[in-house]
C-alpha cells in the first residue's frame, strides 16, 4: 500500500542463608519479575505527557478497525507467506532444549473464514469477526532435547527427548481500539512427529553436529489440541501509547494478553512489546513466532521508498498449568521433569522491508522452565516474508 495515509502500528530473613538464597531464586524472582512485568503494563497504560497527545488529537484519530479495514479495501497484495525458523544455534550457540522451530504461516487479508472456525469463534467472548477479519494457516514442527545428545540414555532429571508436528487454522480481527487473534491447532507428539528423522538429517548434512543418540526414549504417541487467543491493543488502552521523535522516528507500545488451553500447552500470559522506527505512514505487524513466543501476522506495507526498517523488543511472562514438553505424556508413562509454574521471556530484534519482502531477525532470552535446569535459554529466530 504505497503512499497510504494511515498510522505505524504493531498488529501480541536472616536465620539459614541457604534457605534463604533457594528461597529468593524460587520465590522472590518469579515475582519480582512478574511484578515489573505488571508495572511496565500498569506505566503504559497512564497517559503520562511524554506519551501521550492531545484529547483533541486523540478523538481525531480513526479507529484501529478503520484503519486496518482502508488498508484491506486499498492494498492491492492481500497474501503474506512467512517462513520463520528458530535455533539455539542462532542463539547461544548451544544445541539444547528448545533446539528447532520451524514456522510456515499463509495469511490472507481476503479469505472466506472457514465454518468450522466460525463457529468456534462464535464460543470466543467478544471475538467480532467484521470487515477487517483475516484467515492464517500455519504449518510447524518444534523439537526439544537434552544437552547432551550424545548419551543414548538421557539423564532423567533433564528434558524429555520430544518433537511436535502440527498445522493450524486462525483468524485476526481489529476492532476500536484493539486486535484479536483466534487460532485453533492440530497435531501430533512422538515418532510420527518425525523428530528424530529431522534432527539427525540436519546435523549430517547441514550443521556436522553429533548424531543425536537418545531418540528411542522421546514421548510416546499423543494427538495434541490448543485453543489459543490473544488481544493486543496497538495504541493501549487510550489511544497514547506512542511517542514522535520529530516528523521521522516513532516509539510504541503494544501490550498484550493470552490464554492457551489444551493438552500440549494450557498457560495464561501477559506482556508488552515495543516498536521503534521511522514514521513513514506505513502499518507494521512483528514477525510470526513459534509459541508460546509472544507472534505477529507478519502484516506489513511499503513506504513509498520501497524501504524501509524497525526495531522492536518485549517482556512476555506466563503462568503454565501445561507443557507436555516438560510434563510428559498425558495418559502414558513417559519421560518427564518438574515444570516451573511462571516462565518469562525477553525479546529484541530488527526488521528489514525492501519492496514486497521482510527480513527479521529475533534474539529470545527465556527462563527456567523446569526444576534443576542449569541455565537459562538463549535463542534466535529468523523470519523472511513476502507479500502478493
Amino acid at each position: 500500500m504505497r503512499g497510504t495515509n494511515t498510522y505505524n502500528q504493531g498488529f501480541p530473613l536472616q536465620p539459614n542463608k541457604t534457605k534463604q538464597n533457594k528461597f529468593f531464586c524460587t520465590k522472590a524472582l518469579p515475582v519480582l519479575f512478574f511484578t515489573g512485568l505488571a508495572g511496565s503494563l500498569v506505566f503504559g497504560f497512564c497517559p503520562l505527557p511524554a506519551m501521550a497527545q492531545s484529547a483533541d488529537q486523540s478523538q481525531q484519530e480513526p479507529s484501529v478497525q478503520h484503519e486496518v479495514s482502508q488498508a484491506v479495501r486499498k492494498d492491492p497484495n492481500k497474501n503474506f507467506l512467512s517462513l520463520s525458523y528458530e535455533n539455539d544455534l542462532v542463539g547461544d550457540g548451544e544445541d539444547k532444549y528448545y533446539t528447532s522451530g520451524v514456522r510456515l504461516t499463509y495469511f490472507n487479508m481476503d479469505a472466506t473464514v472457514p465454518p468450522v472456525i466460525d463457529k468456534i469463534a462464535d464460543a470466543v467472548p467478544e471475538f467480532d469477526i467484521n470487515n477487517t477479519t483475516s484467515t492464517f494457516f500455519t504449518l510447524g514442527q518444534n523439537l526439544y532435547t537434552p544437552p547432551d545428545i550424545t548419551q543414548a540414555t538421557p539423564d532423567p532429571n533433564e528434558r524429555p527427548y520430544a518433537a511436535w508436528l502440527y498445522g493450524s487454522v486462525g483468524l485476526s480481527s481489529a476492532t476500536t481500539n484493539h486486535v484479536d487473534d483466534f487460532e485453533v491447532t492440530l497435531g501430533v507428539v512422538g515418532p510420527q512427529a518425525l523428530g528424530e528423522q529431522t534432527q539427525k538429517f540436519i546435523h549430517k548434512n547441514i550443521t556436522d553436529s553429533p548424531e543425536p543418540k537418545g531418540w528411542d526414549n522421546q514421548l510416546k504417541f499423543e494427538p495434541g489440541l490448543i485453543l489459543s487467543w490473544q488481544r493486543r491493543w496497538p495504541r493501549g488502552f487510550n489511544g497514547n501509547m506512542f511517542m514522535d521523535f520529530g516528523n521521522d522516528l516513532r516509539l510504541q507500545a503494544e501490550p498484550n494478553i493470552n490464554v492457551n488451553i489444551g493438552n500440549i500447552y494450557t498457560y495464561a500470559g501477559t506482556g508488552i512489546m515495543f516498536t521503534f522506527g521511522p514514521y513513514q505512514e506505513t502499518l507494521q505487524d512483528t514477525p510470526p513466532r513459534v509459541k508460546p513466543a509472544m507472534s505477529g501476522t507478519g502484516y506489513f506495507t511499503v513506504p513509498d521508498q520501497d524501504w524501509s526498517w524497525y526495531t522492536f523488543a518485549g517482556v512476555d511472562g506466563r503462568a503454565v498449568a501445561r507443557n507436555i514438553f516438560l510434563d510428559g505424556n498425558s495418559f502414558r508413562d513417559s519421560p518427564s521433569v518438574d515444570k516451573k509454574i511462571l516462565v518469562g521471556d525477553a525479546v529484541a530484534g530488527i526488521a528489514f522491508t525492501f519492496d514486497d519482502y521482510r527480513l527479521s531477525y529475533t534474539a529470545n532470552y527465556r527462563t527456567k522452565e523446569f526444576d534443576g535446569q542449569p541455565k537459562d535459554t538463549v535463542f534466535g529466530s529468523i523470519t523472511l516474508t513476502t507479500r502478493f
